[in-house]
Parts: C-alpha cells; structure tokens; sequence
C-alpha cells in the first residue's frame, strides 16, 4: 500500500498530466530533496521535485530564484507546476550535460565552457538581485569557512574547539571586512561544474544551464566566479 508522501506525488503528477509517466531516480544533493525524471509514452520528460516540509524543506526558494533567472533570459529549470505546500515542483528537464561529465568526455571543450559560464555571472550581475535575498556578509562568511575546521578538527581529535574555532572566525571577519565592498549582486552560492548544464542548442549565455541555486544570497560579484574556477572537484 502506498505511503502519505507516494500517495501525494501520485495525486500531484495526475493532476498535472503526468500520472502515467515512467519515473527514474536521479542523483541528489546535500538535502532531503529528492529528484525524479519523467518519461511519457509520447517521450516528453521533466523532473520531480520531492521537498518534504515536514523534513525541513521549503521549495520556495527555489521558485523564486528561478523565477528570477528565467526573467532574466538564464536557463533555469522552468516550473511546470507546483505545489507549495506539499513540497513538489514539476520542472523542465534540463538533460543530463553537466559540465563536468562533458569536459570528461571532451576536454577541448573547457574553453568555450568556462567562457559561457564566466559570460553568465557578467551578464546576470549588471541585473539588481530580487528583493529579500540575505546577505552574504563576513561574520557569515567566516562561520561557514570555519566548518572545515569543525570536521578536520574533530576528525582528528574526537572533539571540537570553540576557542579555536572562535580566534579562526575572528581571523577571516577581519580580512573578509576588508575586501572592497562594492555592490552586491546575486550569487548562488554553488555555481560549478557538477551543477552546470552545457544545452548547445540554445544561444549566448542561455547555453548554460543552471541547478542548485535555492540558496542564492546577496554578495560580493567575485564569489561565485571563484567558486567557478577554483574548483576543488576538478583541481
């Protein structure tokens, strides 16, 4: 017998035309969210969103944000469908070309791939970010770089250290406070090659495909391009 949430996704995909589609499983993120691809008889496909609220999940970032960039003439997933409350979006299928499995295949690609994506955050950084984003400020800054302390830290020790971890914090505020500030531009906080899409068949910067980007917050114009190209993933 299926469970609440199964009988919820079934009711939702019906609901939207999509109740007879074949569902396949992809690969997730660092969330309870969870993704499926779609597939009609007909081979029209998109992808569920399964974001349990009652897990802590709340899609409407996501909308929002994607809201934003598709104004904006980006490719991020258009939304389909949706059920705020329920947790569950119906996007658009984006493929399976992410950067890194195509640069994998096609190393001479790396160029003209970088040169879209760098292309992109010019293009979406002469555009005010949307109302209400949170900024990503130093103390912010400083408390998330110092999670790596947290784990070698304590993957070493057995044992965490405020202390420490507070005079690391205190550290790069300090530094992070003296960097030009400039003005604050959308960042999303997790713009690189496992989640960009390479789609050859549009044109401009909209050959670039968006993901994971409901975290997006107000910051400095250079973060998001070194989170591009200092890529620990691919160094």
């Amino acid at each position: 017998m299926p469970d609440d949430r199964t009988s919820r996704i079934d009711a939702f995909l019906a609901a939207n035309g999509w109740g007879s589609a074949a569902r396949h499983a992809l690969a997730g993120d660092a969330s309870n969210r969870r993704y499926l691809r779609l597939a009609q008889p007909d081979g029209a496909r998109a992808v569920l969103m399964d974001a349990p609220p009652e897990r802590g999940e709340d899609v409407r970032p996501f909308t929002a944000i994607a809201r934003h960039l598709g104004s904006l003439g980006l490719s991020a997933p258009a939304i389909l469908a949706q059920d705020t409350q329920a947790g569950l979006l119906l996007l658009e299928d984006l493929g399976d070309a992410l950067y890194a499995r195509v640069l994998e295949c096609t190393p001479a690609l790396e160029p003209e791939l970088y040169r879209a994506a760098t292309d992109l955050l010019v293009d979406l950084h002469r555009h005010a970010p949307p109302p209400g984003l949170a900024p990503y400020d130093p103390p912010l800054m400083a408390d998330l770089a110092a999670l790596a302390l947290d784990w070698y830290h304590h993957g070493a020790t057995g044992d965490g250290n405020a202390a420490l971890r507070a005079r690391l914090c205190a550290m790069l505020e300090t530094h992070l406070a003296a960097l030009p500030e400039g003005e604050s531009v959308l960042i999303q906080r997790d713009y690189h090659a496992e989640n960009l899409l390479w789609l050859p068949d549009r044109a401009g910067v909209a050959r670039v495909g968006l993901l994971d980007f409901q975290d997006a917050m107000r910051g400095h114009r250079a973060y998001d391009l070194v989170s591009l190209l200092q890529d620990a993933r691919r160094d």
